[in-house]
């Protein structure tokens, strides 16, 4: 068996293989996305600025802007002859001695050097009286500093830089950034297209009606469709496949010609009905099988290469809900993010921290142990973690209840109540 670091390793170097070589992210079809509709999609060109944040000079505070050569010392007086407003700035000329009122965001005059908060004037004084129609005189009661207050002209993003680079997985403040330079439309990586399927003849699709105590709904498509949809993929979903090699082999033929990746569920073990790893090796070849993990140790990775252009990856999962689960969120997901070409940075991290564990864990040495637990925080702000004292892999309404993974190193043992131990919160509580 190979290591959960080991296998992880091998798809990622695989992958960065299958990016440069196989299906080049340089010859990857490029779509215009609505920006509103851009989240989590990945640029495939850099974006450039059309023109500078700020676009001119703007005033950071409310206050009066001074003219040039304006005394600024306290207690000197300037007359002030008009108001600047954001979109509707000041107009007319202005010489040293002279101001105008001016608000946060407001374009300051050409002939401005130095912005005046209104705090460090009269005006709290004077506003009352103040005739906006008629030239008035305010006072400085503080020295003031030239180009003090001021939102330089392109100090933030000039004209024609970069500002965001190929790779971008685009998140809410790039669609900020992009909207504040006006962008409407962004041009992205064509999504992947991911099959899945699940495979058992026990399996019934949810809404339809079980005939038989033998028979169960097939949980897992509806969970990785969950688990995917918030990735740059286009998912098609290839249904239950009967426990039958011609059925296997006829679903995967289909899959692999109309897919970039194929993802199944169940049929991946050495059972006398488990059919899928035999397909894979007649129609391409399975790169490593078996994992030292606890649950999801059937885990395949392999690829689909007979008649193609280009190789599809295929990732082949234990049939029990929370191998799934487990196998998705360590393998398969951050390999389709650095499939679709998200930069090495721009790939969701997978959080881990440590908890003090508040009931004793039973653990064999051999495997890398993912318990579900519930994480909580102290009234010191300390995490803590307690383990559910049933840990079977079929157990579902565990893994609902549970908000993490207790993540136990393959070579520990039992775990007492008290010590550190590494936790994995769920990324839907975060994301």
């Amino acid at each position: 068996m190979i290591t959960v670091a080991g296998l992880t390793a091998k798809i990622t170097q695989r992958i960065e293989t299958y990016n440069n070589d196989d299906f080049p992210l340089s010859k990857r079809d490029v779509v215009s996305y609505d920006l509103l509709d851009s989240r989590n999609h990945i640029l495939a060109k850099d974006i450039v600025s059309p023109f500078a944040v700020p676009r001119q000079n703007l005033s950071a505070m409310d206050g009066y802007a001074l003219a040039q050569g304006s005394t600024l010392d306290a207690e000197s007086t300037i007359a002030i002859v008009g108001e600047s407003q954001a979109g509707s700035p000041y107009r007319g000329d202005i010489v040293a001695g002279q101001g105008v009122r001016i608000f946060t965001g407001a374009v300051v005059p050409d002939s401005c050097d130095t912005v005046v908060m209104q705090e460090n004037t009269n005006f709290a004084a004077i506003k009352d009286r103040i005739d906006k129609s008629k030239p008035y005189d305010m006072t400085l009661s503080k020295t003031a500093k030239a180009n003090d207050n001021i939102r330089k002209q392109g100090e933030e993003i000039e004209a024609k830089d970069v500002v965001l680079q190929k790779g971008k997985r685009l998140n809410p403040t790039d669609i900020s950034l992009l909207a504040n330079l006006g962008f409407d439309k962004v041009d992205v990586y064509q999504p992947l297209i991911v099959g899945v399927l699940a495979t058992g003849d026990e399996l019934v699709a949810i809404g339809n009606e079980l005939t038989s105590l033998a028979q169960i709904y097939n949980s897992n498509t509806p969970t990785l469709k969950t688990l995917l949809s918030s990735l740059p993929v286009t998912v098609r979903d290839y249904g239950i496949i009967a426990d039958d090699l011609d059925k296997t082999t006829a679903a995967v033929t289909q899959a692999m010609q109309e897919c970039d990746v194929l993802i199944s569920t169940a049929g991946v073990s050495v059972g006398d009905y488990d059919f899928l790893t035999t397909v894979i090796e007649q129609l391409g070849q399975i790169n490593h099988y078996k994992v030292a993990m606890k649950p999801g140790k059937p885990f395949v990775f392999g690829e689909l290469t007979q008649n193609l252009a280009k190789p599809v990856l295929y990732f082949g999962l234990p049939g029990n809900p929370l191998s799934t689960v487990v196998g998705s969120l360590q393998f398969v997901i951050p390999a389709l993010w650095q499939m679709a070409g998200a930069a090495p940075q721009e790939r969701p991290m997978q959080l881990s921290l440590t908890a003090t564990l508040k009931n004793d864990i039973k653990k064999s040495a051999g495997r890398m142990d993912f318990q579900r637990g519930i994480m909580s925080q102290n009234a010191a702000g300390e995490f803590e973690v307690e383990s559910f004292s049933k840990q079977q892999s079929h157990r579902i309404k565990q893994l609902s209840h549970a908000n993490c993974f207790i993540v136990l190193a393959q070579d520990s043992g039992n775990v007492a109540a008290g010590e550190q131990v590494l936790v994995q919160p769920f990324p839907w509580l975060y994301s």
